[in-house]
């Protein structure tokens, strides 16, 4: 299997880089270069890379970063990625809350709000309060509609990444094929790009703190429970949008509890925030959430750190078998029952390291998520970043600057 190493020292074929978005793609590590480095780098002719510099340098993503030194005469310029020239707008929609941020084109959070809000109100309600909040953070830095270079929105259920539509999402009445993308870009017409929130999360907790890892799976416990799977550095939605719904896989064990998707024995009817709430409730013990259950169990509380425990063997016995089939180098779990920590860990890695084959398990690290409530934010910044700077958008706006 080719290495990152390996992949960073490998040639760089001219051929691929012939473009003005190409050649950008080089320049996206921040890390400032002369022309002359870029033609070295390259194999293309200085007149062309200056060409292409121009170019870039046009649309403000490409600017002057100080002075090589000069081996005699004038000391050649470097060039390097702005990323401030334009924003994402990145909202992370919950079943009971919502956040919203505004950052540059590396993700860097400028401003951010968040508040409750219930999902179930429906999308347009949820989406005017993206668009308000939207402007409002723009009002806070100085910045107006204009430099928004697209919006990315995470929410909690199926989506059909291409049209950006909601596909019967069990926690969402009235959210069903809406057009999101549609009534978005009627208020403020930039890209829009939408997708289920665990996704997302994967994607941000990712970029910002396992990039060195081309295999991760995310899983997020909370309300319900989800995956995201990334696999050779690219996020797996699957054919539908539906990948990574491991909430609902059928948990040994379990039989005779009914969840709330009609079967028995599903994992969110076990595992989920919600379930272990009402667990607690039968022994009598006040939980109305699962932040209630993970703060009973930090004062202590034997029976929550019981029922934790045996959430993460649940959830393990369902991860192992994903172990065994996708062969992920890390396990990051999130959501607002990752707060436990070891206490949920613990039970996950037992089922885990047990039930899985020692190959797939030998350099295996579970653990939890370091981005935490960030997650989501980064990720709907990084999926749309990835698409307004791909080559072919970024060659796309360097032709239409052109045009007369």
């Amino acid at each position: 299997m080719e290495t990152t190493i390996e992949r960073q020292e490998r040639p760089i074929d001219a051929g691929f880089l012939a473009r003005a978005g190409d050649l950008f793609q080089l320049l996206r590590d921040g890390r400032p270069r002369t022309r002359a480095e870029l033609s070295e780098q390259t194999g293309l002719a200085r007149t062309t890379v200056a060409a292409r510099i121009d170019a870039l340098t046009a649309l403000g993503l490409v600017g002057p970063a100080g002075e090589a030194a000069s081996s005699g005469g004038r000391p050649p310029s470097k060039f390097a990625f702005n990323a401030k020239v334009r924003l994402v707008l990145a909202a992370d929609v919950g079943a009971s809350h919502a956040a919203i941020a505004l950052t540059d084109l590396n993700s860097s959070v400028l401003a951010r709000h968040s508040e409750p809000l219930d999902v179930a109100r429906g999308p347009e309600a949820v989406l005017d309060w993206v668009l308000h909040s939207g402007r409002e953070l723009l009002a806070q830095i100085g910045r107006t509609e204009a430099d928004i270079a697209g919006i990315g929105i995470g929410l909690p259920g199926p989506v059909q990444h291409g049209s950006g539509r909601p596909v019967k999402p069990p926690i969402m009445p009235g959210w069903d094929g809406f057009d999101v993308v549609g009534y978005i870009r009627k208020d403020i017409d930039v890209e829009v790009l939408v997708d289920n929130d665990v996704n997302i999360m994967a994607l941000g907790e990712r970029h910002a703190h396992w990039s060195e890892y081309e295999d991760v799976l995310f899983i997020k416990l909370a309300t319900g429970v989800g995956a995201g799977i990334i696999s050779s550095g690219e996020l797996q939605r699957g054919a539908d949008g539906t990948s990574g719904d491991l909430g609902h896989v059928r948990v040994p064990g379990g039989e005779g509890v009914l969840c709330r998707c009609g079967n028995t024995g599903c994992l969110e009817a076990l595992a989920s925030g919600p379930a272990l709430a009402r667990k607690l409730q039968s022994q009598g013990i006040e939980a109305s959430s699962g932040a209630d259950v993970v703060d009973l169990a930090a004062q202590g509380n034997v029976h929550a750190i019981h029922a934790l425990r045996q959430a993460g063997r649940d959830v393990g016995e369902v991860l192992a078998i994903c172990v065994n089939m996708l062969n992920p180098s890390v396990i990051v779990v999130g959501g607002s029952l990752s707060r436990a920590g070891d206490q949920l860990l613990a039970g996950i890695r037992e089922a885990v390291y047990g039930r899985s084959l020692p190959l797939a398990t030998a350099r295996l690290r579970i653990e939890q998520s370091r981005a935490k409530t960030d997650a989501a934010i980064l990720g709907a910044s990084r999926m749309v970043i990835e698409y307004v700077l791909s080559p072919a958008v970024v060659e796309s706006a360097v032709a239409a600057a052109a045009r007369p």
